[in-house]
């Protein structure tokens, strides 16, 4: 799985410290996405839904112990990874923060090499996968607006139960798994109809109208030239 795959929610009352580690994120490959509170750490993560959590212990407004406790009660964050970034080396620093939900500690200050190192090494170890029901509730998928019954091949919008022939169900399916992710026409082709299978060449060009037209036009977005990608924030 590439390094683009994955979203990592970086928190921190520290503006430079966030420049620092984003860049250095970024610069692997990461999609990354910043707070500087506990407060604003929640609220991004569920808009972000992001497969790690770095988060600084002391904060203004939530610290990291409190915004961890909260995270871990809301069943969509119960198995994201979380980091707590300390200046702090004490033994009971570390003992509360895993008390709290943590997943791993790292000491300020924070060498690059050895920081992203242990970034990969975590996310590798937990075998996080993008196809995971990462917002499965009740056996449904919440992406976005949408909610997603792959048993019954069922979209749900607005309370509407819609119907979806299967190629377009699988459609958007492929699409919603990585939410602005963009996928080329030959991810696309490969991923719904198989590598095998050969088919006009405007059948994604007429599956994404009917997606369009059924959802919005706002959810499935062209990028000219390279594919597609769902757009999981109105």
């Amino acid at each position: 799985m590439e390094n683009s795959d994955y979203k990592i929610l970086l928190v921190d009352d520290e503006s430079d410290i966030l420049e620092f580690l984003s860049y250095n994120l970024k610069k692997e490959g990461f999609q990354v996405s910043t707070a500087t509170n506990g407060i604003e750490a929640i609220k991004e993560a569920k808009e972000f839904i992001p497969d790690l959590i770095i988060l600084d212990v002391m904060m203004p407004e939530m610290d990291g112990m409190e915004t961890c406790d909260k995270l871990r009660e809301m069943p969509e964050f119960s198995d994201t990874l979380i980091i707590f970034l300390t200046a702090r080396s004490e033994d009971y620093s570390q003992i509360a923060g895993f008390d709290a939900g943590a997943d791993d500690y790292i000491n300020k200050p924070i060498k690059p090499k050895v920081f992203i190192s242990r970034v990969k090494a975590m996310l590798k170890r937990a075998g996080r996968s993008k196809d995971k029901k990462d917002n499965t509730t009740n056996g449904l998928i919440q992406i976005g607006p949408i909610a997603i019954d792959k048993e019954r091949y069922l979209v749900i919008k607005d309370e509407t139960e819609l119907t979806l022939p299967r190629k377009e169900f699988e459609l958007l399916l492929l699409l919603s798994s990585r939410p602005q992710r963009v996928f080329t026409r030959d991810e696309i082709y490969n991923g719904v109809w198989g590598e095998n299978i050969i088919v006009g060449d405007r059948t994604i060009d007429v599956h994404i109208r009917k997606l369009r037209e059924k959802l919005g036009d706002h959810l499935i977005k062209t990028v000219k030239g390279v594919g597609y990608k769902f757009d999981d924030k109105e």
